[in-house]
């Protein structure tokens, strides 16, 4: 398998788009950080997922730094960091639509890509108009846990 560069880290304690339908989104802050303790099958320490429910397809996810610069080149947009996307990991190196159903190791914890983190019409806002469509297929990965260990930003 292709090595998983992490650029960016994420986490965030409270949601902005999940359960807001209908209304304004939220205001919660995403933290960029160095490390996050992942652990088997709860999420990362600190994240709004944490705990959430028991087997959560979306314990952490994964964004391609690929596919932030393209949207970036796309929608000529300079000023808007890939926090925006509330996924937690920023990645590079790594297809990650090919890890879907797959087991896969990065830095020494082994996760199970569950399914694509498909975008939806939040992005339109957070990013630009017209990202969620150009997102599809490229939303980033939704994946379990299942060894507990650290992950650092390289």
């Amino acid at each position: 398998m292709q090595s998983v560069q992490i650029l960016h880290l994420y986490i965030s304690p409270e949601h902005n788009f999940f359960g807001h339908h209908g209304q304004p989104a939220g205001r919660a802050q995403v933290i960029e950080v160095d490390s996050v303790e992942c652990v088997a099958g709860k999420g990362l320490v600190g994240d709004r997922f944490f705990g959430w429910k028991e087997n959560y397809k979306g314990q952490v996810t994964f964004f391609a730094q690929e596919v932030y610069e393209s949207l970036c080149r796309r929608f000529q947009v300079s000023d808007v960091a890939p926090s925006v996307f509330r996924r937690n990991i920023i990645s590079c190196g790594v297809d990650l639509n090919a890890l879907i159903g797959q087991e896969f190791e990065v830095q020494g914890v082994r996760f199970a890509g569950v399914e694509e983190s498909k975008p939806c019409y939040w992005m339109n806002q957070a990013f630009a108009e017209g990202a969620e469509e150009a997102m599809k297929g490229n939303g980033g990965l939704r994946a379990r846990i299942l060894t507990s260990g650290v992950l650092r930003r390289q």
